[in-house]
């Protein structure tokens, strides 16, 4: 008899629905034979699946098996197809009733001894699945929560596939899974590092708040020990909360990279990713035969720190262009192209020389001009051009590190990150594509980033004074709105722009 039972199979972030046909031929020699295309973990189903059945109780098909994995020309890969071709064999030899098949999807690795087990991708399968037609999915108890925070879909989470069998001949015994991901994301509060701990660094405070509340791309340049780092620890800390949405977007990357299994449902922290200055430049952008989503993707609504930026490579930090350009990277293969969201920010730190220590007060630089010079050509001009806020971060003090006074905690400075916010997305309630001031586009600069003629004239004066191009004076722009919306102010006043203006000084440092 022929059976057949939906699942599914990730493409990038994209679920595809892909059909499982079981055909237990009464010729032939017995044996399973899978095609479509399937990889190595598929072929190996055929002796998980046959052991499993028969641990499990059932009667496994002396006969000839074919499964078939459609459409053809698709390449399937992953343990997730092990429960599906087990309910078209059970079904194929009328051990269960295929009155459902039809109707629901089935994703799970399965055990020797018949348990299920959690498989990577299920969130992005479920938020496709309605669209594809299917009323319901049936995943490992694992994945349960993770497909329920779809709405409208009924899920069916089991640990056995003994269960799964059960619910296909006496549906009516079971209740789907329900789990409210909003409620839940609600709940959550961020445990991270807190701003109170850092002492003196005024302006790399202020520029925290800035980056937090404009989306804008953030690099400190300081001697060692001087707090780069920990200050950009604490920009989590800081920015507005995930929205449902992004939530959602977030966890579908993660689900698919498979980070998921032991994180719960829903990601309620925004991402903060830190890659080591060895990464290689697919490990940031993503890559591999198959694609899987990179570093930046990773970071998705959230933060990408890149410590010791100089350390580098140039051509590895080259890849970082255009994914901060658009917000988006295309992997391209012979085979397939996919593409990935990666709209993050950037923080960055380095030093300001090979020995670092140059321009400081204290301890003298002892590396030579053309050291310097091929320090800082790993950092190119149009990468430094999209790195909207750059700041000097000085040694303390000696009685600011002596001192116990605290600093000023993250929560209020979240409040008015979030005010700000408010006021952009007001600002840009009709294009929801546009979160924040950092995403604005020309045309949106000539609407929201209205100068009068002394805001103007010294915008020129820098532009002529520093060398900016035209992107880096766009960003300042960007960064003059931002610091506007801090202030509750509607128009952009001069203070504002001699403000960005401020943090455009050492683009090129030698």
């Amino acid at each position: 008899m022929l059976a057949r039972v939906w699942s599914a199979t990730i493409v990038g972030i994209d679920a595809v629905k892909v059909g499982v046909e079981v055909d237990v031929s009464a010729g032939g020699l017995p044996g399973i034979v899978v095609l479509g295309l399937p990889d190595v973990a598929i072929q190996e189903s055929r002796e998980r699946v046959k052991a499993m059945l028969k641990n499990s109780g059932y009667a496994f098909p002396l006969r000839k098996i074919v499964v078939n994995l459609t459409p053809a020309d698709l390449r399937k890969e992953g343990p997730s197809f092990d429960l599906p071709i087990s309910v078209g064999i059970l079904a194929a030899s009328e051990q269960v009733s295929a009155q459902l098949l039809g109707d629901y999807l089935f994703l799970g690795e399965v055990s020797l001894d018949g348990t299920l087990r959690p498989v990577a991708g299920v969130l992005p399968i479920a938020a496709a699945a309605k669209p594809m037609g299917i009323v319901g999915l049936v995943v490992p108890a694992d994945n349960a929560q993770e497909a329920a925070v779809v709405k409208g879909l009924a899920v069916y989470g089991f640990k056995h596939l003994e269960e799964v069998a059960n619910f296909l001949n006496q549906p009516e015994r079971y209740q789907p899974v329900q789990f409210d991901g909003i409620k839940e994301l609600a709940k959550s509060q961020f445990n991270g590092p807190d701003l109170k701990d850092v002492k003196g660094q005024t302006q790399a405070r202020r520029a925290l708040e800035i980056a937090a509340a404009g989306g804008h791309n953030l690099i400190f340049v300081g001697p060692p020990g001087s707090g780069k780092t920990m200050l950009a620890r604490r920009l989590p800390g800081i920015l507005p909360p995930l929205t449902f949405e992004e939530a959602l977007e977030v966890t579908q990357i993660y689900s698919v990279a498979g980070l998921l299994k032991n994180r719960g449902t829903l990601v309620s922290d925004r991402p903060f990713r830190s890659p080591h200055h060895s990464a290689s430049g697919p490990s940031l952008v993503g890559g591999g035969s198959f694609p899987r989503p990179g570093e930046i993707s990773l970071a998705h609504q959230g933060i990408l720190f890149m410590d010791e930026l100089a350390e580098f490579k140039r051509d590895v930090l080259e890849f970082l262009r255009q994914p901060l350009e658009d917000g988006v990277v295309t992997i391209s293969r012979t085979k397939q192209s996919v593409s990935f969201p990666a709209q993050f920010t950037l923080v960055a730190s380095t030093n300001p020389c090979p020995c670092g220590y140059f321009g400081d007060a204290v301890q003298p630089c002892t590396c030579t001009a053309n050291k310097r010079e091929q320090y800082w050509a790993k950092l190119s001009g149009p990468l430094m051009d999209r790195i909207d806020l750059q700041v000097a971060v000085n040694r303390l003090k000696a009685e600011e590190i002596t001192t116990q006074a605290q600093g000023e905690p993250s929560a209020p400075v979240r409040q008015r990150v979030q005010a700000a916010r408010n006021r952009a997305i007001l600002r840009f309630k009709d294009e929801p594509a546009v979160r924040c001031n950092a995403q604005m586009q020309s045309h949106h600069l000539q609407k929201w980033c209205l100068l009068d003629d002394a805001s103007r004239n010294l915008l020129e004066g820098a532009i002529r004074k520093l060398g900016l191009s035209a992107r880096a004076s766009d960003r300042v722009l960007k960064v003059s709105r931002t610091i506007a919306d801090l202030a509750g102010d509607d128009p952009i006043k001069t203070h504002h722009v001699a403000e960005a203006i401020q943090y455009r000084t050492i683009d090129r440092m030698q």
